[in-house]
């Protein structure tokens, strides 16, 4: 049987009168990529803030490897494993590439300020495998050539490759992608699906929130659809490219018109 790595559990939130999710049931499991899709204001965001400590859900529960992160922060959540991405790059823009990440695993390290200020050898071997760390992430993410140049003159998607560099230098077990290929050109795109491809088959578990509907298709092995707050349908790509409705509801027009649109990126 399959092993379930994070489990979401009649999960509601509101604020105020306003019902931004109603009964939210799904599950991701271990080596899984899935994908969570919906029009704007479905509730994918607040579903993602949940998972990870930025919002208390007005009832449910959110369960992580067994653990229920229920009261845990941010930072705790991270801590066991969880990752996420936000919508908006987050790259320092006048450091360059490697610094970027390089800054990314001085935030895991395990050594002491004052063993660090003195220089002791614990700090120095840390100090060397970080860095050895930062320029085989660099090269992993298909930058190796722009390395050494400042993040903010990157292309955005470029950015966001560092991005997912900051998170993976987290070591995370299970990776959440908010809207990773908006602001992508077609190139960029494919280039960042092979990256998750990659990414997964490296043991890391993949949810991701994302609208551009033939990147969801060719990269997701389960499709939840949220809508109005709650989920209208769960299932492997080609259920939901068959679901006029589920296609209607996502993307506003006509399920004939969608359906041949889909079906040309399929």
């Amino acid at each position: 049987m399959a092993e379930t790595v994070l489990s979401i559990e009649h999960v509601a939130v509101h604020f105020g009168g306003l019902v931004a999710i109603s009964d939210m049931n799904f599950h991701v499991d271990k080596g899984e990529i899935v994908s969570l899709i919906g029009p704007n204001g479905a509730g994918k965001t607040t579903a993602f803030n949940v998972m990870t400590g930025f919002l208390t859900p007005t009832k449910g529960a959110v369960n992580y490897c067994g653990a229920d992160l229920k009261g845990k922060k941010p930072h705790e959540i991270a801590d066991l494993g969880l990752i996420r991405t936000f919508q908006r790059t987050s790259v320092f823009p006048n450091d360059t590439v490697y610094d970027n990440v390089l800054m990314g695993l001085h935030r895991q390290g395990k050594v002491g300020l004052a063993e660090a200020i003195l220089g002791l050898p614990r700090a120095r071997a840390s100090e060397k495998a970080q860095r050895a760390r930062a320029a085989e992430l660099v090269r992993w993410i298909g930058l190796e050539a722009r390395a050494n140049d400042l993040a903010g003159s990157l292309s955005y998607g470029e950015q966001r490759l560092v991005g997912v560099a900051l998170a993976l230098a987290a070591q995370p077990k299970m990776l959440l992608l908010d809207e990773p290929v908006s602001g992508m050109n077609a190139s960029e795109t494919h280039t960042f699906v092979q990256l998750i491809r990659n990414i997964r088959d490296r043991g890391v578990t993949i949810l991701l929130v994302e609208h551009d509907m033939p990147m969801v298709m060719s990269v997701s092995d389960r499709i939840v659809v949220l809508n109005y707050g709650r989920i209208i349908a769960e299932g492997p790509p080609d259920e939901i490219r068959k679901n006029p409705a589920v296609i209607e509801a996502y993307l506003g027009q006509s399920a004939k018109d969608v359906v041949k649109e889909v079906a040309v990126h399929a």
